[in-house]
Protein backbone atom coordinates (compact mmCIF):
# COMPACT_ATOMS: atom_id res chain seq x y z
CA UNK A 1 0.00 0.00 0.00
CA UNK A 2 1.45 3.31 -1.06
CA UNK A 3 -0.85 5.72 0.78
CA UNK A 4 -3.28 5.68 3.70
CA UNK A 5 -6.89 4.86 2.94
CA UNK A 6 -8.97 8.06 2.84
CA UNK A 7 -11.05 8.69 5.93
CA UNK A 8 -14.70 7.92 5.15
CA UNK A 9 -16.07 10.79 7.28
CA UNK A 10 -13.73 13.18 5.48
CA UNK A 11 -14.85 11.82 2.10
CA UNK A 12 -18.55 12.15 2.90
CA UNK A 13 -18.13 15.62 4.39
CA UNK A 14 -17.69 17.03 0.89
CA UNK A 15 -20.47 18.79 -0.98
CA UNK A 16 -20.89 16.02 -3.56
CA UNK A 17 -22.77 12.74 -3.50
CA UNK A 18 -21.10 9.36 -3.64
CA UNK A 19 -21.68 5.88 -5.03
CA UNK A 20 -21.44 2.70 -3.00
CA UNK A 21 -20.28 -0.58 -4.47
CA UNK A 22 -22.17 -3.42 -2.77
CA UNK A 23 -20.38 -6.76 -2.70
CA UNK A 24 -22.22 -9.93 -1.66
CA UNK A 25 -19.97 -12.45 -3.43
CA UNK A 26 -17.05 -13.07 -1.12
CA UNK A 27 -14.25 -12.59 -3.64
CA UNK A 28 -11.58 -10.00 -2.73
CA UNK A 29 -10.60 -9.60 -6.38
CA UNK A 30 -14.19 -8.72 -7.25
CA UNK A 31 -14.33 -6.16 -4.44
CA UNK A 32 -11.11 -4.68 -5.82
CA UNK A 33 -12.62 -4.46 -9.31
CA UNK A 34 -15.56 -2.54 -7.89
CA UNK A 35 -13.20 -0.15 -6.11
CA UNK A 36 -11.19 0.45 -9.28
CA UNK A 37 -14.26 0.86 -11.50
CA UNK A 38 -15.18 4.20 -9.97
CA UNK A 39 -17.23 3.43 -6.86
CA UNK A 40 -16.25 5.78 -4.05
CA UNK A 41 -16.81 3.25 -1.27
CA UNK A 42 -17.33 -0.53 -1.28
CA UNK A 43 -19.43 -2.48 1.22
CA UNK A 44 -18.71 -6.13 2.06
CA UNK A 45 -21.95 -7.84 3.05
CA UNK A 46 -22.04 -10.43 5.84
CA UNK A 47 -25.80 -10.24 6.40
CA UNK A 48 -27.11 -11.39 3.01
CA UNK A 49 -23.76 -12.02 1.31
CA UNK A 50 -21.19 -14.77 1.77
CA UNK A 51 -18.45 -12.75 3.46
CA UNK A 52 -16.89 -14.05 6.68
CA UNK A 53 -13.84 -12.96 8.70
CA UNK A 54 -11.09 -14.23 6.35
CA UNK A 55 -12.77 -12.97 3.18
CA UNK A 56 -13.51 -9.60 4.77
CA UNK A 57 -9.90 -9.24 5.90
CA UNK A 58 -8.73 -10.06 2.36
CA UNK A 59 -11.39 -7.82 0.80
CA UNK A 60 -10.54 -4.85 3.00
CA UNK A 61 -6.88 -5.29 2.10
CA UNK A 62 -7.75 -5.29 -1.59
CA UNK A 63 -9.82 -2.13 -1.14
CA UNK A 64 -6.95 -0.48 0.72
CA UNK A 65 -4.62 -1.30 -2.17
CA UNK A 66 -7.14 0.40 -4.46
CA UNK A 67 -7.19 3.43 -2.16
CA UNK A 68 -10.89 3.12 -1.31
CA UNK A 69 -12.58 2.88 2.10
CA UNK A 70 -14.51 -0.29 2.85
CA UNK A 71 -17.68 -0.72 4.89
CA UNK A 72 -18.77 -4.04 6.39
CA UNK A 73 -22.43 -4.87 6.94
CA UNK A 74 -22.65 -7.23 9.89
CA UNK A 75 -25.45 -9.72 10.51
CA UNK A 76 -28.37 -8.73 12.74
CA UNK A 77 -27.16 -8.15 16.30
CA UNK A 78 -23.60 -9.35 15.64
CA UNK A 79 -21.97 -6.45 17.44
CA UNK A 80 -18.90 -8.49 18.40
CA UNK A 81 -18.14 -8.83 14.70
CA UNK A 82 -18.32 -5.05 14.33
CA UNK A 83 -15.29 -4.58 16.56
CA UNK A 84 -13.36 -7.28 14.71
CA UNK A 85 -14.04 -5.68 11.34
CA UNK A 86 -12.92 -2.26 12.56
CA UNK A 87 -9.70 -3.87 13.81
CA UNK A 88 -9.35 -5.43 10.34
CA UNK A 89 -9.43 -1.98 8.75
CA UNK A 90 -13.08 -1.34 7.94
CA UNK A 91 -13.80 2.35 7.52
CA UNK A 92 -17.20 1.82 9.09
CA UNK A 93 -19.87 -0.63 10.13
CA UNK A 94 -23.41 -0.92 8.78
CA UNK A 95 -25.75 -2.65 11.22
CA UNK A 96 -29.24 -3.90 10.21
CA UNK A 97 -32.41 -3.73 12.30
CA UNK A 98 -31.41 -0.90 14.62
CA UNK A 99 -34.94 -0.21 15.80
CA UNK A 100 -34.51 1.41 19.21
CA UNK A 101 -32.22 3.70 21.16
CA UNK A 102 -31.06 0.64 23.09
CA UNK A 103 -30.06 -1.06 19.80
CA UNK A 104 -28.18 2.08 18.77
CA UNK A 105 -26.32 2.31 22.07
CA UNK A 106 -25.29 -1.35 21.87
CA UNK A 107 -23.95 -0.75 18.36
CA UNK A 108 -21.99 2.32 19.47
CA UNK A 109 -20.56 0.42 22.42
CA UNK A 110 -18.99 -2.08 20.02
CA UNK A 111 -17.74 0.44 17.45
CA UNK A 112 -16.39 3.42 19.37
CA UNK A 113 -13.56 3.67 21.89
CA UNK A 114 -14.23 5.19 25.32
CA UNK A 115 -15.61 7.57 26.38
CA UNK A 116 -18.17 7.24 23.52
CA UNK A 117 -18.28 3.44 23.43
CA UNK A 118 -16.52 0.35 24.76
CA UNK A 119 -14.54 -0.87 21.76
CA UNK A 120 -11.65 -3.09 22.78
CA UNK A 121 -8.08 -2.34 21.64
CA UNK A 122 -6.57 -4.40 18.81
CA UNK A 123 -6.47 -2.30 15.61
CA UNK A 124 -3.31 -3.70 14.02
CA UNK A 125 -4.49 -3.64 10.40
CA UNK A 126 -6.62 -0.55 10.97
CA UNK A 127 -3.54 1.38 12.05
CA UNK A 128 -1.68 0.30 8.92
CA UNK A 129 -4.55 1.34 6.65
CA UNK A 130 -4.89 4.70 8.42
CA UNK A 131 -1.20 5.53 8.10
CA UNK A 132 -1.08 6.20 11.84
CA UNK A 133 1.72 4.12 13.35
CA UNK A 134 1.50 5.68 16.81
CA UNK A 135 -1.09 3.92 19.01
CA UNK A 136 -1.91 7.08 20.93
CA UNK A 137 -2.45 8.99 17.70
CA UNK A 138 -4.75 6.28 16.36
CA UNK A 139 -6.71 6.14 19.61
CA UNK A 140 -7.21 9.90 19.52
CA UNK A 141 -8.48 9.86 15.93
CA UNK A 142 -10.22 6.48 15.58
CA UNK A 143 -13.74 7.47 16.65
CA UNK A 144 -13.71 10.31 14.15
CA UNK A 145 -12.12 8.28 11.34
CA UNK A 146 -14.65 5.43 11.39
CA UNK A 147 -18.41 5.51 10.83
CA UNK A 148 -21.15 3.74 12.73
CA UNK A 149 -24.18 3.46 10.44
CA UNK A 150 -27.54 2.16 11.65
CA UNK A 151 -30.04 0.71 9.19
CA UNK A 152 -33.58 2.09 9.26
CA UNK A 153 -35.96 -0.43 7.68
CA UNK A 154 -38.95 -0.89 9.99
CA UNK A 155 -41.91 1.11 11.28
CA UNK A 156 -40.34 1.02 14.75
CA UNK A 157 -37.05 2.43 13.46
CA UNK A 158 -38.82 5.28 11.66
CA UNK A 159 -40.80 6.15 14.79
CA UNK A 160 -37.62 6.14 16.88
CA UNK A 161 -35.37 7.76 14.28
CA UNK A 162 -35.07 11.21 15.94
CA UNK A 163 -33.87 9.53 19.14
CA UNK A 164 -31.62 7.05 17.31
CA UNK A 165 -29.75 9.75 15.37
CA UNK A 166 -29.36 11.69 18.61
CA UNK A 167 -27.30 8.87 20.15
CA UNK A 168 -23.65 10.00 20.39
CA UNK A 169 -21.55 7.80 18.11
CA UNK A 170 -24.24 7.11 15.51
CA UNK A 171 -22.75 8.73 12.41
CA UNK A 172 -25.28 7.85 9.73
CA UNK A 173 -28.41 6.00 8.68
CA UNK A 174 -28.72 3.53 5.80
CA UNK A 175 -32.13 2.66 4.38
CA UNK A 176 -32.99 -0.73 2.93
CA UNK A 177 -36.07 0.10 0.78
CA UNK A 178 -36.97 -3.55 0.20
CA UNK A 179 -37.31 -4.41 3.89
CA UNK A 180 -38.91 -1.01 4.46
CA UNK A 181 -41.59 -1.77 1.88
CA UNK A 182 -42.35 -5.11 3.55
CA UNK A 183 -42.60 -3.41 6.94
CA UNK A 184 -44.78 -0.56 5.74
CA UNK A 185 -47.18 -2.98 4.04
CA UNK A 186 -47.27 -5.29 7.07
CA UNK A 187 -45.76 -8.05 4.96
CA UNK A 188 -48.18 -7.72 2.07
CA UNK A 189 -45.83 -6.41 -0.61
CA UNK A 190 -42.25 -6.10 -1.78
CA UNK A 191 -42.40 -2.69 -3.42
CA UNK A 192 -39.19 -0.68 -2.87
CA UNK A 193 -40.21 1.83 -5.56
CA UNK A 194 -43.69 2.42 -4.16
CA UNK A 195 -45.09 5.76 -3.03
CA UNK A 196 -45.19 4.76 0.64
CA UNK A 197 -41.48 3.96 0.60
CA UNK A 198 -40.62 7.12 -1.31
CA UNK A 199 -42.52 9.22 1.24
CA UNK A 200 -40.74 7.47 4.12
CA UNK A 201 -37.37 7.99 2.43
CA UNK A 202 -37.96 11.73 2.32
CA UNK A 203 -38.72 11.82 6.03
CA UNK A 204 -35.66 9.71 6.86
CA UNK A 205 -33.42 12.07 4.89
CA UNK A 206 -34.92 15.09 6.61
CA UNK A 207 -34.52 13.73 10.14
CA UNK A 208 -31.01 12.40 9.50
CA UNK A 209 -29.71 15.63 7.96
CA UNK A 210 -31.35 17.73 10.69
CA UNK A 211 -29.32 15.75 13.24
CA UNK A 212 -26.11 16.41 11.31
CA UNK A 213 -25.74 12.74 10.38
CA UNK A 214 -25.13 11.10 6.99
CA UNK A 215 -28.11 9.57 5.10
CA UNK A 216 -27.23 6.53 2.96
CA UNK A 217 -29.38 4.19 0.87
CA UNK A 218 -29.49 0.94 -1.03
CA UNK A 219 -30.74 1.36 -4.59
CA UNK A 220 -31.15 -1.53 -7.03
CA UNK A 221 -30.15 0.35 -10.17
CA UNK A 222 -28.59 3.47 -11.60
CA UNK A 223 -31.83 5.36 -12.16
CA UNK A 224 -33.02 4.78 -8.60
CA UNK A 225 -29.58 5.66 -7.23
CA UNK A 226 -29.79 8.99 -9.06
CA UNK A 227 -33.21 9.58 -7.51
CA UNK A 228 -31.86 8.75 -4.06
CA UNK A 229 -28.99 11.18 -4.41
CA UNK A 230 -31.31 13.90 -5.70
CA UNK A 231 -33.57 13.24 -2.71
CA UNK A 232 -30.66 14.11 -0.40
CA UNK A 233 -28.96 10.81 0.34
CA UNK A 234 -25.20 11.29 0.52
CA UNK A 235 -24.22 7.74 -0.42
CA UNK A 236 -26.17 5.29 -2.57
CA UNK A 237 -25.53 1.87 -4.01
CA UNK A 238 -26.22 0.82 -7.60
CA UNK A 239 -27.43 -2.69 -7.04
CA UNK A 240 -24.92 -5.30 -5.89
CA UNK A 241 -22.19 -7.33 -7.55
CA UNK A 242 -24.23 -10.45 -8.37
CA UNK A 243 -27.00 -8.39 -9.94
CA UNK A 244 -24.61 -6.20 -11.92
CA UNK A 245 -22.67 -9.20 -13.21
CA UNK A 246 -25.85 -11.06 -14.14
CA UNK A 247 -27.13 -8.01 -16.03
CA UNK A 248 -23.80 -7.65 -17.85
CA UNK A 249 -23.81 -11.33 -18.86
CA UNK A 250 -27.40 -11.10 -20.11
CA UNK A 251 -26.61 -7.96 -22.12
CA UNK A 252 -23.53 -9.58 -23.70
CA UNK A 253 -25.45 -12.74 -24.60
CA UNK A 254 -28.31 -10.72 -26.12
CA UNK A 255 -25.89 -8.63 -28.18
CA UNK A 256 -24.09 -11.75 -29.42
CA UNK A 257 -27.35 -13.43 -30.48
CA UNK A 258 -28.32 -10.33 -32.45
CA UNK A 259 -24.95 -10.03 -34.19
Amino acid sequence: MTAPVPSLPDLLSGRGSYLLGWSCLADPALAGLMARSGFDVVLLDQQHGTYDVPTCVAGLTELALAGKPGLVRISVGDFRMASRMLDAGAAGIVAPMINTVEDAKALVAATKFPPVGQRSWGPDRAMVFSGLDNPQEYLTQANGRTMTIAMCETREAIANLPDIVAVPGIDGILVGPGDLSIALSNGAAFDPLGSAVTEALGEIVRVTLAAGKVPCAFAAGAARASEMLTMGFKLSSIGYDGLLISDAFAKAVAEARQA
